[in-house]
């Protein structure tokens, strides 16, 4: 297994719940670009309408990646909360594996803006959001 694989594992491993509830895991990053790409298989669970993702489970699956895109990587981030996250719904999201996006577009030291996207199974947008995110660091 290369670092990059042990790293993924470690993050996947103890990661919050609801991340593996949602089917999620990590599957790349990329430190420099303060990006990564997480997996979800979402069931018909957390589905209105038969098969389209309810919203909030959409915001979440962006929310996380985007959160971990800034805070996996970095060490002396102890925390990041959301401030503000506006999700843009392109078209339905339906069950089944999603590719989610993550990066940060500009990063402070208590201040982040973040960017996601959602792709289904064919390689189709459904989903956007931005957010703003407070960064609490570990003390020194």
């Amino acid at each position: 297994m290369t670092s990059k694989e042990q790293v993924m594992a470690k993050i996947n491993q103890h990661g919050p719940k609801f991340i593996s509830l949602l089917g999620g895991k990590l599957v790349d990053f990329d430190i420099e670009k303060d990006a990564c790409t997480f997996e979800f298989n979402i069931s018909k669970d957390y589905c209105h309408s038969i098969d389209v993702v309810q919203g909030g489970f959409v915001t979440a699956m962006l929310d996380a990646t985007m959160s971990h895109a800034v805070m996996a990587m970095n060490q002396d981030i102890s925390n990041i909360s959301s401030l503000e996250i506006k999700t843009t719904y392109l078209q339905p999201t339906r069950a089944g594996k999603l590719r989610v996006e993550g990066w940060a577009i500009k990063k402070g030291y208590k201040i982040a803006f973040m960017e996601g996207h959602i792709y289904d199974e064919n390689n189709v947008l459904t989903a956007t959001a931005s957010s703003v995110a407070k960064l609490a660091r570990a003390p020194k």
